[in-house]
């Protein structure tokens, strides 16, 4: 079983007891995140296709805590203009491990069952 969630301005394909790095989430008390945000799933031969977002379906997400990413850095030269650049930037993420995956009895499922071709 797998889905595909909108989380922190990206798409993640997510299995349960995956660990994802997603951009810096807002600071939350709880340990556990619930994302409701989700587009697709698949749960053995069904898919599960949202328009966008599949109704009550959702994943639980546990924090493992947030962290910084090596820094990238961009060099500028400028040829025959005694100019140049260096700056480096590293990004603020939060990583996660899901927990469960909960698809519901959502009514947009699509059975890949049998293909006979009448």
């Amino acid at each position: 079983m797998y889905a595909v969630i909108e989380l922190m301005g990206t798409q993640v394909k997510v299995e349960k007891d995956d660990k994802i790095v997603v951009n810096r989430m807002p600071a939350s008390e709880s340990k556990t995140v619930k994302v409701d945000k989700v587009l697709f799933g698949k749960k053995g031969s069904s898919f599960f296709i949202g328009q966008p977002y599949l109704e009550g379906a959702y994943v639980e997400c546990e924090v493992l805590g947030d962290k910084r990413l090596k820094k990238v850095v961009t060099f500028k030269y400028r040829d025959r203009k005694s100019s140049q650049s260096k700056k480096g930037h590293r990004q603020d993420v939060t990583e996660l491990k899901v927990k469960d995956i909960h698809l519901g009895g959502t009514k947009q499922e699509k059975n890949t069952g049998d293909k006979d071709g009448s």
